[in-house]
């Protein structure tokens, strides 16, 4: 008996150690995945605040936690198990797959350098057309914070779905039950994160306003700076996440191709990292300096040559339903 109980303490023991192990394989899959996946995330942090544009400062932050709850549903019931189940059998399929998720990255910010420009207006006119609607229903009550919900949530499975396929393909090698860990890690650290983020850039100008009617001069100069940089904060995460989509979106098309197949963009990238790379000390920062000017180029074309062909196509439709 006390043999049995001796190798059973030894195998409990054992599987502590293996589990403590794969606690820290989980960690650092998570921490890959969550960075690959940072372009997404910033255009996330950047869009959602809209939403809530018009809406009574009570409802803001019920609003957002719904929006949270619909984000982690659709990352950890609805499109989870699905990329699970195509890593398992089909996954061959992920970097097709992957292809198109970084073409959408492309397309989005391609399509905000359009608009910049002011070669399209589309994106402007329907988020002027959002803004209008909810201040219109905003006195609606349940019914129009339920359609705002709505909509925020559709907005973010797209979002979404980058986010966990990106993830995916940085841990396609690990273990079944180890990917689905690692996912849903990086569900909930992202999803956390980015409404956390986004709960505080809604409220900063009320936080504002609140400070600046205090009698200390210090809180007061202080609340005055967080009403004049919410506009400001908003503007440069707009254009930090139209860079970072470009980055992502490019570098996705570029290992894609490779893996594809087709060798000359990923060939040409390595031919310029390999001299900048053997530099001492700061090699390896200037050969991903290198990859990424690159990823962010091809990104950018990849991405104007997307729009070209939905303007084109969207153009002949209009022309003939005429």
């Amino acid at each position: 008996m006390a043999g049995g109980l001796i190798a059973l303490l030894d195998d409990v023991a054992a599987l502590v150690k293996l589990s403590a192990a794969s606690l820290d394989d989980v960690a650092a899959g998570a921490s890959r995945a969550g960075a690959k996946a940072a372009g997404v995330v910033v255009d996330d942090a950047a869009v959602t605040p809209k939403f809530v544009e018009g809406v009574s400062p009570k409802r803001e932050l019920p609003i957002i936690e719904r929006i949270a709850l619909g984000s982690l549903v659709n990352k950890i019931v609805i499109i989870l198990p699905i990329i699970l189940l195509l890593s398992q059998f089909l996954p061959w399929l992920l970097t097709p797959l992957l292809m198109i998720g970084g073409t959408y990255l492309c397309f989005e910010g391609a399509e905000k350098i359009f608009e910049k420009f002011g070669w399209i207006a589309h994106h402007e006119k329907s988020r002027e057309a959002h803004s209008d609607e909810t201040e219109e229903n905003a006195s609606d009550g349940a019914a129009a914070e339920k359609k705002i919900v709505r909509s925020a949530i559709t907005t973010d499975f797209v979002l979404s779905c980058e986010i966990m396929v990106i993830a995916l393909n940085e841990v396609a090698e690990e273990s079944l039950t180890s990917r689905a860990f690692i996912l849903v890690l990086v569900a909930l650290a992202i999803t956390i994160g980015v409404y956390g983020v986004v709960a505080l850039i809604v409220k900063m100008d009320d936080i504002g306003l609140h400070l600046a009617t205090k009698d200390a001069q210090g809180p007061q100069k202080f609340g005055r700076f967080l009403v004049g940089a919410m506009p400001k904060l908003l503007a440069l995460l707009s254009v930090v996440g139209t860079f970072a989509m470009l980055w992502v979106g490019g570098h996705i098309i570029l290992v894609g191709t490779d893996e594809l197949g087709f060798h000359v963009l990923y060939g040409f990238v390595h031919h310029l990292e390999t001299p900048v790379a053997a530099i001492p000390a700061v090699g390896g920062f200037l050969g991903w300096l290198v990859n990424t000017a690159f990823s962010l180029v091809l990104g950018a074309i990849w991405g104007a040559v997307a729009v070209s062909a939905v303007l084109g196509i969207t153009g002949l439709v209009r022309a003939a339903q005429k």
